[in-house]
């Protein structure tokens, strides 16, 4: 293990570190009150040795488990920690039942297993803090059949012992308050990480502002002043001002989503230009990564028919609508428009541009690609993709 992975804290564990140490501080106590326990009871034993080495097994058994658990400053131990805690049921259940073995039937029919039920209701807390409410009362539960049957008691009393809703209390509550303070360290890094980036993205935007924009602003400018061949030269520093513009704005930082989904918007608007337009809702259209970025590629190729076919002044608008069973997406422009059948014609020459890029895509997705266009209002696709092909 290097230096640096005894050093860096488990975020997970981190979270639940201040409920570990205190549990390990009452599975010392609760080892007192079971000696001591031992030693009230030991003269009733008809195996009193045996049963001493059985507390012997417990008090190593606490001390391992107790110095394995509040570790906290070593990263790569949830299977540790697992594996204690499988431990922790195991032991437990084991001693419970070696109850039998030290006395007799009359004893532990009406007494405490011999590790007494305090001490065995570690084991359901760390099942509690390491699995959440779920684990918690799975191992309340099984504890609880195990002391019963142990004890014989399945009987009409058995619904007077106190035993079984303390433990399955203790495991909802110690597992509730685990899955707590685990949200509770997920919100404090997201927001360190937003701060961060947030203080990151104001330096960026200073910094570029500064230098890099009022440069293309200016050549933009003067080009424009110059005409001639700087004309150009001026168009396309107004289109890299206005794309690296979109690119500062969307290093605002949206929420981690584990990679499953991504927000449609800032993949559109980072294809915006001088003479392309994109509107978007004012809320995140969340889809999946793939259908995200499809849609967005299938948009950017019906941009690039636009800026191919319908001349270098033609200007295009993307619209994007959430209805929430659909994403609906319009790339219109304001050219020529496409003749009635030439698409049919282009396909048939082999020319798959159009039906593979733009077409194919959406039809992946499970949506519909739809060209409406004459000679007058130029041309126009609707992508419709439903929710429920995400990916």
């Amino acid at each position: 293990m290097t230096p640096s992975s005894r050093t860096e804290l488990d975020p997970d564990f981190a979270a639940a570190a201040p409920l570990w140490r205190a549990a390990q501080v009452f599975r010392l106590i609760t080892l007192l009150y079971a000696i001591g326990q031992q030693v009230a009871s030991v003269q009733y034993y008809t195996r009193e040795g045996l049963s001493w080495a059985l507390i012997g097994v417990m008090v190593l058994w606490s001390i391992v488990s107790s110095t394995l658990l509040s570790q906290w400053l070593i990263r790569n131990t949830p299977r540790i920690r697992t594996a204690v805690v499988i431990g922790d049921q195991v032991v437990v259940i084991a001693l419970m039942c070696a109850t039998r073995l030290v006395a007799d039937f009359d004893w532990y029919h009406g007494h405490q297993t011999l590790p007494t039920t305090l001490w065995a209701s570690n084991a359901v807390m760390s099942a509690a803090i390491l699995w959440g409410p779920l684990g918690g009362i799975g191992s309340g539960l099984l504890i609880s059949v195990v002391a019963t049957t142990v004890r014989a008691q399945w009987d009409v009393e058995v619904w007077k012992d106190a035993t079984t809703p303390v433990l399955i209390s203790v495991g909802l509550a110690i597992g509730l308050a685990a899955n707590t303070a685990r949200r509770a360290q997920q919100q404090l890094q997201e927001a360190v990480r937003l701060n961060a980036a947030m203080q990151e993205r104001e330096r960026l935007s200073r910094e570029v502002h500064d230098g890099v924009l009022q440069v293309l602003s200016y050549i933009k400018r003067r080009g424009s002043e110059i005409g001639g061949a700087t004309a150009e030269l001026a168009q396309r520093a107004g289109e890299q001002e206005v794309a690296l513009r979109v690119l500062i704005s969307e290093q605002v930082v949206r929420p981690d989503t584990g990679g499953a989904e991504e927000d449609l918007r800032p993949l559109l608007t980072a294809q915006a230009t001088p003479s392309v337009f994109v509107s978007t809702p004012g809320d995140p259209v969340m889809l999946g990564r793939w259908t995200a970025r499809e849609i967005a590629a299938a948009v950017g190729a019906a941009l690039s028919n636009v800026v191919q076919h319908a001349g270098s002044g033609a200007k295009a608008y993307v619209l994007v609508e959430d209805t929430g069973d659909a994403v609906i997406v319009s790339v219109r422009d304001d050219g020529p428009g496409i003749p009635v059948g030439r698409l049919a014609a282009a396909e048939a020459e082999g020319r798959m541009g159009v039906s593979r890029s733009i077409i194919g895509r959406i039809a992946a997705l499970g949506g519909r690609a739809e060209l409406l266009t004459d000679d007058e209002t130029g041309t126009e696709w609707e992508f419709r993709v439903p929710r429920h092909n995400r990916k």
